[in-house]
């Protein structure tokens, strides 16, 4: 256990805490129909999530650099435990919504350390592999999540998909004090940390990602979506200012100058976003159009899961040749495909019209998981690793947060146009039906009138979807073309394998 338990008790909080994004997505009609809810507040349980997480994940990053990242790692366990105690216990959503935002820190916190925890402990052909595991971890967590959460809201009900946590919990709290050493400050612990960055990026995140989820029920032109957006913008320039004339920045804008480390955030950015931030929908397609069972729902998305997690352990072993370059590139291509392959759905059509691009989409995302980490960390000095990693990090929850706050304002613009003309209130039909309404819809249309009425809600949500996955594919294969030029040149990858950490030999030594 010398080497495998250091990487089992971080890659048990690994998949507990991206389990979470993706399991909440099948429970969502149950939620709904428990709590009461709107589209909106639906997105805000899923997004204010990887929201927060995203908001966070610098602060705690620079934080477990100067506290030490096995202490930080622990906080980060008993805070989510608790706060999935607060989300199975929540009565109404303002309690949910809130309950996860609080859940989203304890993940960051969790989050932030994994990575640099394994770029310490582990070097040479012992990381690529490390990073391999993590990898696979990573990519099947978050295509399992909506099985689990399938599994748990059929047999049990909703509120288990947090209460599962608490033990999970337990056993990597355990893991974690027998297999990780205490890990020690580095000298620079004295340095304040940079409290403006970190409330001007949380300010800016937040505020861009509720003007794109409201934009669709208040409209772009309208001030409930331009004035966060305005404050937004605002605050992401003044922390910009900050970061450049700050003593102890909170993030490195240097490390951008870096071809391998840019080529990875935006490998995993894009990733996320495109493939999973249309995950929602799908899943609200499955259940409330198709009327699949939640765990029929999950079990769609099984062949993405293996996918995925075979296709990042089998890239670890033999990383780094073909090179990092290659397998960014390659990955974020055949998700792009994969996806747009879910873009042709029918009135008519039915689950296994998805089942072929999910698969592909998987196989790219594994590659994207384990190449983009190896990128990532691998170009930055071994000092630098727990910014790094919260960067990356940082990166990819923003990523599946904006991807689901734009493509829900895409899915109710196009629903909108396909229903014009064939219902009294389109854009209100919209929302209801993005939102996992259509069963309500057709209760309120005469007997006579359901089986036409049906077709003209079957056809909208494809539409919709349609419009997503084409989007999602054009994104991801455009970002291929982008990493694909940012890595063009040799040494931009030479480099980033060079330089990755190496002060251990296979040895699991200290936690820094």
């Amino acid at each position: 256990m010398r080497i495998w338990g250091p990487l089992a008790a971080v890659c048990l909080g690994t998949f507990m805490l991206l389990t979470d994004i993706t399991i909440v997505l099948v429970a969502l009609p149950s939620m709904a129909e428990s709590l009461g809810s709107s589209l909106s507040q639906l997105q805000w349980v899923a997004d204010g999530y990887a929201l927060a997480v995203a908001a966070a994940l610098l602060a705690v990053g620079t934080l477990a650099d100067l506290q030490g990242r096995r202490r930080v790692y622990v906080a980060g366990l008993v805070v989510f435990a608790l706060a999935s105690v607060a989300c199975a216990l929540s009565p109404g959503m303002g309690w949910l919504i809130a309950a996860r935002l609080v859940q989203g820190v304890g993940a960051a916190a969790m989050f932030t350390t994994t990575l640099s925890l394994i770029s310490t402990l582990y070097s040479g052909r012992r990381l690529g592999q490390a990073f391999g595991v993590w990898a696979a971890v990573a990519a099947s967590a978050s295509a399992l999540g909506p099985i689990m959460g399938g599994l748990l809201t059929e047999a049990l009900d909703w509120r288990w998909i947090f209460y599962v946590n608490v033990p999970v919990t337990a056993l990597a709290l355990a893991m974690t004090f027998r297999h990780i050493p205490r890990s020690t400050p580095h000298r620079s612990a004295t340095r304040r940390p940079d409290v403006p960055g970190i409330v001007l990026f949380a300010l800016a995140a937040g505020g861009f990602v509720y003007a794109l989820t409201t934009s669709h029920s208040h409209g772009w032109s309208s001030a409930g979506t331009l004035v966060p957006l305005a404050l937004a913008v605002a605050a992401f320039v003044a922390f910009l200012a900050v970061q450049r004339r700050g003593p102890h920045p909170l993030l490195d804008l240097s490390l951008f100058r870096r071809p391998a480390f840019t080529a990875a955030m935006l490998t995993i950015a894009v990733g996320e976003g495109a493939v999973y931030g249309i995950l929602p929908y799908t899943s609200i397609w499955l259940q409330s159009v198709q009327h699949l069972a939640p765990i029929g729902a999950g079990l769609v998305v099984l062949p993405h899961a293996v996918a995925a997690a075979l296709v990042a352990v089998l890239s670890g072993r033999w990383m780094p040749k073909p090179s990092p370059h290659l397998g960014a590139v390659l990955g974020l291509l055949l998700a792009g495909i994969g996806v747009g392959a879910e873009g042709f759905l029918g009135p008519g059509s039915g689950w296994p019209a998805l089942v072929g691009g999910l698969a592909l989409s998987g196989v790219g995302m594994g590659l994207v998981f384990q190449v983009a980490a190896t990128l990532a960390l691998g170009s930055v000095p071994a000092e630098r690793a727990g910014m790094a990693s919260g960067i990356y990090s940082t990166v990819e929850q923003l990523g599946y947060a904006f991807g689901v706050a734009v493509f829900g304002t895409l899915a109710v613009t196009t629903m909108t146009g396909s229903l014009d003309g064939k219902v009294a209130d389109p854009a209100g039909a919209a929302q209801t039906l993005s939102g996992g309404g259509a069963g309500t819809l057709l209760t309120a249309v005469p007997t006579g009138q359901r089986a036409t009425f049906d077709h003209i809600l079957h056809a909208a949500f494809a539409d919709g979807h349609n419009a997503l996955a084409l989007t999602a594919g054009a994104l991801a294969v455009a970002g291929a073309a982008c990493v694909c030029r940012l890595t063009r040149s040799p040494e931009s990858t030479g480099k980033a394998m060079a330089g990755a950490p190496a002060e251990t030999a296979g040895a699991v030594p200290t936690a820094e």
